[in-house]
C-alpha cells in the first residue's frame, strides 16, 4: 500500500479541523516535521490543542502557529525559547498544561499502547499533582497521570518506505516514536523515501501500521536554536 502523498498540504487537507488535538514530534527544533507544520499553518485551522515538548522558536516550527493565533492550548514540558509564547501565556491568550518531560513521554507512550493511566513519583507534592489522584505503594507516594491521544500526529523521520515504515536518525528520534503511536491518524514526513524491502526490518523504529500518510521533504532547513562556537 503506497501511503505517499504529493505534498504536505495534500496529506493534511481532509484530516485537520478547528478545535482538534494534534501531537507534533521534535525536541527544540531537532526532529520537527517542518513541512507539515508549515502546511498546518496554511490550513488556517484554529483553536488547536498541541501536544509537543516545546513550541519551537519565534517564527519557526510551532512558533509559526502562535504567530497566526491558531493554537489555543499547549501541552508541553519546555517553553523557554519563544517570546511570543511567553507574551500570549502571560496575557491569558494561551492555555498551558505544563508536564514534566519524562511524564510527557510516558503519557504519549501509554496513549499509543492503549494504557489509560499510570502512576509516577514525579510531581508528587507539587503544583503538578494538584487535582490529580494520588496513591501510596510500598511506602512511596505517586501521582496518577492520564495518557494522551491525538486526533492527528505529525512526525519527522529520516527514512521511510512507501508503506510508512520509519527510521529516525540519532537525536532527531526524540519524541517522534511515541507521538507516531499516539495519533488516531499519523502523518510522517521523511527526508528519504525508499522502496518496500529496502529497509532492514531490525532497523525500523516505527512500523508502518502506525502511519497512515507519508510526505517527502528531502531538504528540511534544520535550524539550530542557539549555536555556540569557539573563538
Amino acid at each position: 500500500m503506497n501511503k505517499l502523498y504529493p505534498s504536505a498540504a495534500a496529506a493534511l487537507a481532509d484530516i485537520v479541523a478547528d478545535g482538534q488535538t494534534l501531537a507534533v514530534g521534535g525536541f527544540g527544533l531537532c526532529g520537527i516535521p517542518e513541512a507539515l507544520i508549515a502546511a498546518l499553518r496554511d490550513t488556517g485551522k484554529k483553536n488547536l490543542t498541541v501536544i509537543s515538548n516545546n513550541a519551537g522558536v519565534d517564527g519557526f516550527g510551532l512558533g509559526m502557529l502562535l504567530t497566526t493565533r491558531q493554537i489555543r492550548k499547549m501541552i508541553s514540558s519546555y517553553v523557554g525559547e519563544n517570546k511570543e509564547f511567553e507574551r500570549q501565556f502571560l496575557s491569558g491568550e494561551l492555555e498551558l498544561e505544563f508536564t514534566p518531560q519524562g511524564t510527557l513521554a510516558e503519557k504519549l507512550r501509554a496513549g499509543g499502547a492503549g494504557i489509560p493511566a499510570f502512576y509516577t513519583k514525579t510531581g508528587y507534592g507539587t503544583l503538578v499533582a494538584e487535582g490529580k489522584e494520588t496513591r501510596e505503594f510500598d511506602g512511596e507516594h505517586y501521582v496518577m497521570e492520564r495518557a494522551l491521544r491525538a486526533d492527528v500526529s505529525l512526525v519527522k523521520a529520516w527514512k521511510a518506505d512507501r508503506t510508512g515504515n520509519l527510521v529516525f536518525r540519532k537525536t532527531a528520534r526524540n519524541f517522534n516514536p511515541m507521538i507516531a503511536t499516539a495519533g488516531r491518524v499519523t502523518v510522517a514526513e521523511a527526508e528519504e523515501i525508499v522502496e518496500v524491502g529496502a529497509l532492514d526490518p531490525d532497523q525500523i523504529h516505527t512500523p508502518g501500521i502506525f502511519v497512515q500518510r507519508l510526505v517527502h521533504n528531502p531538504n528540511p532547513e534544520k535550524r539550530i536554536e542557539q549555536r555556540t562556537v569557539s573563538p
